[in-house]
């Protein structure tokens, strides 16, 4: 395989496919707060609380990351959020991610701002809309 091959046909199918699968990830978190699934050992948030918006950001941003719809802006709110929820949950417990359960975090917010600027790749509705 040519480098040129790599970059042109391989990396924007590799981008389509790491959104799609952060996307599940994401979401999985969301309803994980919302509906109790997967099952989680923390009660569900308040109706209205701060962690019942960042699920329904999760759940329903996800899934429009899943689509590739609006991926851009997007990609852009939800790295915000993990920012977000880094420095007001996980920072506080430890400065070392890996003691803090901050490290999904970190990981969310850094592949949602990449993708903030790369957009949804090829396999995307923003791709059908020619937007991505």
């Amino acid at each position: 395989m040519t480098q040129k091959n790599l970059t042109t046909v391989w990396a924007p199918r590799l981008l389509s496919l790491l959104r799609i699968v952060a996307a599940l990830l994401f979401i999985e978190h969301g309803t994980q707060k919302l509906f109790g699934f997967p099952p989680s050992a923390h009660p569900a948030p308040a109706v209205l609380s701060l962690l019942w918006v960042a699920a329904i950001f999760e759940a329903i941003g996800g899934i429009f990351i899943l689509l590739g719809l609006f991926t851009r802006p997007v990609a852009f709110l939800l790295s915000g959020e993990m920012a977000f929820a880094y420095w007001l949950y996980h920072a506080p417990n430890s400065f070392f991610p890996a003691n803090n359960g901050g490290d999904a975090a970190i990981l969310f917010c850094f592949v949602f701002l990449y993708m903030a600027a790369a957009g949804g790749g090829p396999f995307s509705l923003d791709g059908l809309r020619k937007t991505s």
